[in-house]
């Protein structure tokens, strides 16, 4: 009976085995490699897109900060420009009132009190003059407080002339009176309904 020695294919599947055991532990390495090199690619690219929108957000929000600046600016400019405003409108309407101040300490004079000094604080006045008595005096007070442009008369100081001449210097207080428009007169008004109109 003749006998088969099996011990070189053994050893060629042996081998082979080996072989292929070996291409496959090197494709199973070269593909973790490559997944590897993927995903670290793929954190990197995301990673640098974070970066490059945050630099534009940055950029936006450094705008939109100097974009509010300058309306906060504009803000204030407004309303030191309406304050302006404010304060012209009020000297457009006190400007006639200096006139009528002045026409009322000339007809609120009595006769025997001359004024030399008229000074003016906002709506303060300080009257100083020349009276032949007090009683001139206090006539001179209730007719500021009859004015319709004075008020609060308030007698500050009373003094004997020193040249020893007759009379007394005085020192007197006044208050204007502020006549400016009250809103309701600033609104506009209706015009007039015609008559055999129905309705509101």
């Amino acid at each position: 009976m003749p006998r088969i020695n099996l011990l070189p294919w053994r050893q060629q599947e042996r081998a082979k085995r080996q072989k292929e055991f070996g291409l496959a532990a090197v494709g199973a390495v070269i593909a973790a490699a490559a997944v590897t090199l993927f995903t670290v690619w793929g954190y990197d690219w995301s990673i640098q897109r974070q970066k490059e929108r945050n630099e534009l957000l940055k950029t936006e929000i450094a705008e939109l900060d100097k974009q509010i600046t300058e309306i906060l600016g504009l803000e204030a400019q407004k309303q030191r420009m309406k304050a302006r405003m404010d304060i012209i409108q009020r000297l457009q309407r006190s400007r006639p009132e200096v006139v009528h101040v002045f026409d009322q300490l000339a007809r609120t004079l009595p006769d025997g009190v001359y004024l030399s000094t008229v000074k003016q604080n906002d709506k303060k006045l300080e009257l100083k003059g020349i009276a032949q008595s007090s009683t001139r005096v206090s006539t001179f007070m209730r007719n500021i407080e009859a004015s319709p442009w004075l008020t609060n008369p308030e007698l500050q100081v009373v003094e004997t002339l020193k040249s020893g001449g007759s009379g007394s210097e005085f020192t007197l207080f006044a208050t204007q009176k502020s006549l400016e428009p009250a809103d309701d007169e600033l609104k506009p008004r209706k015009p007039p309904r015609p008559v055999g109109a129905s309705g509101p």
